[in-house]
């Protein structure tokens, strides 16, 4: 039998506090999603402000980072590569996403969930989820 570390919705308060005190202390607004390790939906926030297509965008980074246990960048990055490059619809699902913003949360080599955040720019979108990632990690060393 296998057993399985997913995050809690404990952990997803967590990373959706941490990312909006940032957000507001910025004086923005995003979307931020949480996931499990199979990447389905803990907690979902769409601060006021936050355009309503990031919802969707947000969930599916999260979920993309969980699945394939990379950041979302990374996906897209592949995906677009010159040589090597591929339809990312050969995932065979269409909430697998290549835009920047999605990391999985990794706790001793295993991947336990997703964050996200949509709405910023790329890198602000990364950023964010990783503060919170490292606030996860704290809260269960």
């Amino acid at each position: 039998m296998r057993q399985e570390l997913t995050l809690s919705d404990h952990d997803a308060r967590i990373a959706v506090e941490v990312i909006r005190a940032e957000t507001e202390k910025r004086g923005k607004s995003a979307v931020i999603a949480v996931v499990d390790s199979r990447g389905e939906l803990i907690s979902l926030l769409r601060m006021d402000g936050a355009a309503f297509s990031s919802v969707n965008v947000a969930t599916n980074k999260a979920f993309t980072a969980a699945r394939l246990k990379r950041p979302s960048s990374l996906i897209g990055r592949n995906a677009r590569h010159p040589e090597t490059g591929f339809n990312i619809s050969y995932y065979s699902d269409p909430r697998f996403i290549g835009f920047s913003g999605g990391l999985p949360v990794i706790i001793d080599g295993q991947t336990v969930g997703a964050v996200a955040v949509s709405g910023l720019t790329e890198a602000e979108d990364e950023e964010l989820a990783e503060l919170a990632i490292t606030a996860i990690r704290a809260a269960n060393s």
